[in-house]
């Protein structure tokens, strides 16, 4: 194992996400570890193992020129991964946004709220007039739960109610149970549920899935999902929606992350039926597959050499960060999205 300073944003390892041509360039600081939105986050060096050499990358990938990785090497050796170590720090807010009240009124609960699209959810759902209950690993993700009740906080309309931050591990029936008897206890109601929270591991060999790995998988990404939905729509009324978080690689396969595929691919499937299941009672049940984001499922996954090709699997040549994944969430949670069912939005840079 060696040690590796993590670099600033903006130095020369940081691809900037955005073109110098976009109308809506994000603010970049080359020279600090705050956040977008002023959150402050701790620097730190990063322990990195030796990278595997059994994947080979596409052609496109290996034709970019080593002094210009993606993203830097880093590893958080578990998961969840945690934003604040992350480098460069993903982007969850635009300032350039203009909301208008489209959730005003609204309760939302999203799971993985803590960071990541999660994050990034949580500030555009507060930003147009919700009040936000979010889920986090307790222990784990504590600092990245606290930056983002500041972030929504910083961010709500002063109609909303004050945000919660649950900790939990929804992998249980149990623990689901108690998230939303908690959340309805606090405001009343649940008018939209995000099931976002996930985890990932490369696989290089059939060997590498473990039955524990499979059930840790299923179990958060998945599972998850089946339980908070049962306890959440007896407390939705008509009007309501349900948006959850699949993948492009639920629809293209991955060799290299075989078993979070499958899940995503079952996500899918749980997206289709359930909004056939629902629709007699009026609440929407639709999805988002993003492709290739910047989020700290990447960071805390991903070997040294993937993490400096991330993002050229898709022709716009770049990861996304999580600001360009939340305003798929925003439309779906919205009246915009009112004849939307069992439908999945794709911002995934042309993957498929």
């Amino acid at each position: 194992m060696y040690s590796v300073s993590a670099p600033l944003m903006g130095s020369a390892f940081a691809r900037v996400p955005f073109t110098q041509k976009s109308g809506n360039m994000l603010n970049f600081c080359p020279s600090t570890r705050i956040s977008n939105n002023g959150v402050a986050s701790m620097v730190t060096s990063v322990l990195r193992r030796g990278s595997s050499s059994i994947h080979t990358f596409k052609a496109k990938a290996m034709s970019k020129e080593e002094s210009e990785p993606r993203f830097p090497p880093q590893n958080q050796d578990s998961q969840p991964g945690k934003e604040y170590l992350m480098d460069p720090l993903p982007i969850f807010s635009n300032p350039h946004y203009k909301p208008s009240n489209k959730l005003q009124g609204k309760v939302a609960l999203v799971t993985g709220g803590d960071s990541g699209i999660g994050r990034a959810v949580c500030c555009s759902f507060a930003k147009e007039g919700a009040t936000i209950a979010f889920t986090y690993v307790k222990g784990v993700e504590d600092i990245d739960a606290e930056n983002t009740l500041k972030i929504i906080n910083d961010s709500k309309t002063s109609d909303a109610g004050d945000p919660i931050a649950i900790p939990t591990d929804v992998r249980y029936d149990e623990n689901c149970k108690k998230v939303v008897d908690q959340v309805v206890a606090k405001y009343g109601r649940i008018d939209v549920l995000v099931n976002n929270a996930a985890v990932q591991y490369e696989t290089y060999s059939l060997d590498d899935i473990t039955e524990q790995r499979l059930e840790r998988l299923f179990k958060t990404n998945i599972f998850s999902q089946f339980f908070l939905t049962k306890y959440a729509v007896k407390h939705m009324k008509e009007g309501s929606n349900i948006i959850n978080t699949t993948s492009a690689v639920g629809y293209t396969g991955s060799s290299k992350l075989l078993d979070y595929a499958s899940t995503k691919g079952a996500i899918l499937a749980f997206t289709k039926g359930l909004a056939t299941y629902l629709v007699d009672k009026g609440i929407r049940v639709n999805g988002v597959a993003p492709g290739p984001v910047w989020t700290p499922l990447e960071a805390a996954s991903l070997n040294d050499e993937d993490l400096a090709a991330y993002g050229s699997q898709v022709p716009m040549d770049r990861a996304a960060q999580p600001v360009e994944i939340a305003s798929s969430y925003v439309f779906l949670a919205s009246q915009d999205a009112s004849y939307f069912t069992g439908q999945v939005l794709h911002p995934d840079g042309t993957i498929l």
